[in-house]
C-alpha cells in the first residue's frame, strides 16, 4: 500500500540525521520590546506574501491563493502583544506552524468568502501549502558577483601555482613537502576548491621565505573558494518539527517559496528533507550552520537554485519610511514596502506545485 504524504514526511523526519524533536513544545516569555529591524523584516515578509498571492491569482484561472498564516500587526511592546504571543505558542504546540498561503481549486470555492480558515475540513481541501520567505538580495546580482569572485580566486590560484612549480621554488618544495608538490602538480583551475593542506612556514633562506609567502597566498585564495557562494532557503530545525506537526494534522503538501527583490524560487518540503539527509550533498548544495540572524539556532541552508524559478521577474517595490509609537512612548523607525509585481511562470507553478500534488 502506497504511503500517504504525511506518512512520507514522518518517515523522512524520523530518518534525518539531525534528531528532530517532533514533540517539541515552544515555551518562553514574550519579548518586551520590538526593534526597527524586526519591523522592517516583518514588512518585507508581508510584501513578499502579497507579491506571491497576486502573481498566482492574476495568472491562474483554476487555483486561488489565500493568506493563511498569522498576519497580525502587533509587535512586542504593544498592549495586547503578550496575549497574542501566548496564543501563538499554544497554536504552535497544538497544530504546528501554519503555512503563509494555502492554494485551493476555484471550483471548490466559487466565492472566496466561503473559505473558512478556522474549519479543519476546509483546510484539508487545500491542494498545497506555501511558506513564503523573503530575502534582502537581488539574486541575479549576487550570482554574478559570486561568479566573478570565484573566477578571480581561481585565476589567482593558478598564477601562484605556476610560480611555485617554477624553479627555484619547485625544488625547495620538493625537499620540504613532496606531498604538497604532488597536490599542486595535479591541480587544475576546476579543482582548486578541493585543495587542502596544512600551512607550513620556512624562513632559513630567501627561497624558503618566498615559498612560504606564496603558499600562504595560495591558502588565502582557496579559503575564498571554500566560502558558501549561494543564496539559500533557510529552515531552522525547530521549524522542520513544527511544519511536520501541521502536515501530520492536515496532510497537505508543503512548499517553501523564497522571494528576492528580482525573482523567487520554490522547493518542496519533502525535497528539503531528502537533500539535507544526504551526506554527499553537504557543503555542495547545503550547509548546516548557526548564526546570529537565526537566534543562534541550528539552520539548514539549501542553495535556492536546487529549487525552481517560479517568479522569473519581480518589479522593485517602493520603500517608504514609517514610524511606530509604542505604548510607553518609544518611537521605532522602519521601512514599509509598497507596489512591486511578481511574474509567475505558469509551467513551474503547474509542474512543481499542482502536478506534484
Amino acid at each position: 500500500m502506497q504511503e500517504s504524504y504525511s506518512e512520507t514526511i514522518a518517515r523522512l523526519i524520523a530518518t534525518t540525521p539531525f534528531n528532530i524533536e517532533t514533540e517539541i513544545q515552544i515555551t518562553g516569555r514574550p519579548p518586551s520590546t520590538a526593534s526597527s529591524e524586526f519591523l522592517t523584516n516583518k514588512e518585507q515578509g508581508d510584501w513578499a506574501e502579497r507579491v506571491v498571492i497576486k502573481a498566482i491569482n492574476d495568472n491562474s484561472n483554476e487555483y486561488i491563493a489565500i493568506q493563511y498564516g498569522r498576519a497580525d500587526s502587533l509587535a512586542a511592546g504593544d498592549e495586547d502583544f503578550a496575549d497574542f504571543y501566548l496564543k501563538y505558542q499554544y497554536e504552535l504546540n497544538n497544530i504546528g506552524k501554519k503555512p503563509d498561503l494555502l492554494i485551493f481549486k476555484r471550483t471548490d470555492f466559487p466565492y472566496q468568502a466561503d473559505i473558512d480558515l478556522d474549519d479543519d475540513d476546509t483546510i484539508k481541501r487545500a491542494v498545497a501549502a506555501i511558506e513564503v520567505r523573503s530575502s534582502s538580495f537581488l539574486a541575479n546580482k549576487y550570482s554574478a558577483y559570486m561568479e566573478n569572485r570565484d573566477a578571480i580566486a581561481n585565476t589567482e590560484c593558478e598564477r601562484i601555482r605556476q610560480l611555485i612549480l617554477s624553479e627555484p621554488l619547485r625544488s625547495a618544495l620538493r625537499e620540504k613537502s613532496p606531498e604538497i608538490l604532488s597536490m599542486l602538480d595535479r591541480a587544475t583551475p576546476t579543482t582548486f576548491r578541493e585543495l587542502d593542506f596544512r600551512l607550513r612556514t620556512w624562513s632559513s633562506s630567501p627561497v624558503l621565505r618566498e615559498l612560504s609567502d606564496n603558499l600562504r597566498l595560495l591558502k588565502e585564495q582557496i579559503k575564498i573558494l571554500h566560502k558558501r557562494d549561494y543564496l539559500s532557503i533557510t529552515p531552522k530545525l525547530e521549524d522542520l518539527a513544527l511544519v511536520n506537526r501541521w502536515i501530520q494534522h492536515f496532510g497537505i503538501k508543503h512548499y517553501y517559496l523564497q522571494v528576492f527583490f528580482d525573482k523567487a524560487y520554490v522547493i518542496s518540503f519533502k525535497e528539503i528533507l531528502e537533500i539535507s539527509s544526504d551526506p554527499s550533498k553537504e557543503d555542495v548544495v547545503f550547509s548546516v550552520e548557526r548564526d546570529v540572524k537565526n537566534q543562534g539556532k541550528t539552520t539548514i541552508k539549501i542553495n535556492v537554485q536546487v529549487g525552481r524559478e517560479i517568479l522569473g521577474r519581480i518589479d522593485m517595490p517602493e520603500h517608504i519610511a514609517a514610524l511606530k509609537e509604542l505604548d510607553r512612548g518609544r518611537l521605532l523607525f522602519y521601512v514599509t514596502f509598497q507596489g512591486g509585481r511578481g511574474y509567475l511562470d505558469p509551467s513551474v507553478f503547474s509542474q512543481e506545485i499542482i502536478n506534484d500534488v
